[in-house]
């Protein structure tokens, strides 16, 4: 079941501001995300912890999305990477503070026309590990793209000209899925050992939903 919040979107889009457009599953996402994480993997080197995840949408094949490559790298702390913001300028990027107390965020190259998104983001930060555990989930899940690409097409109709309403939705559905996945894997590990114990559904693979007040 879809529920979506009523909450009304809490600051109108810029108005060079791309709109909202899902497309069809596109196998060159994934060369495209490849050639781009080779070029930040030089430009942003002296900050980078590992290398970059490609993450979002369009690293779930199968899965419609925003034809937009989303990227994110770790790095050692928001603080110490401030110089990577004039790198990724180097690189194409725009920095905005969206977030800014989670990570240094940026698109590529404008927002008029974006073909990327990067994310940078502290060492180990729950950001990290819960949009990561959420991209396999969806790669690992049919139905749970299903349903996934369901609330996009919806989300995408109701929020075209309002990214911040588009994104802020589809966080709470991310870490609720996170969250939910915590308390199963924890059920997991201390159900009974009768052979005949049984998980409830809603442990097995969380429900999708976008509910409840958006803020960011």
């Amino acid at each position: 079941m879809l529920i979506i919040s009523n909450a009304k979107p809490h600051r109108a889009a810029a108005l060079d501001d791309a709109p909202i457009e899902i497309a069809e599953y596109n196998p060159r996402w994934v060369e495209a995300f490849q050639l781009e994480r080779d070029v930040l993997g030089v430009a942003l080197a002296p900050w980078l912890v590992g290398g970059p995840e490609h993450i979002g949408s369009t690293a779930v094949p199968g899965l419609a999305a925003k034809p937009i490559i989303d990227i994110m790298a770790q790095v050692l702390s928001l603080e110490d990477s401030r110089g990577a913001i004039a790198a990724a300028a180097g690189a194409g990027y725009v920095y905005f503070p969206y977030r800014a107390e989670a990570m240094h965020w940026f698109c590529k190259p404008s927002p008029s026309m974006r073909t990327h998104h990067l994310h940078l983001v502290p060492r180990g930060s729950r950001l990290w590990n819960e949009r990561l555990a959420f991209r396999d989930a969806l790669r690992a899940d049919e139905a749970l793209r299903a349903e996934y690409r369901d609330l996009k097409v919806a989300l995408a109709a109701r929020f075209r000209h309002d990214r911040d309403g588009y994104t802020d939705a589809k966080l709470l559905l991310s870490i609720e899925f996170s969250r939910a996945q915590g308390k199963a894997m924890h059920m997991r590990s201390n159900r009974s050992f009768d052979t005949d114990a049984r998980m409830p559904p809603c442990a097995s693979r969380p429900r999708l939903r976008a509910a409840g007040q958006l803020q960011r």
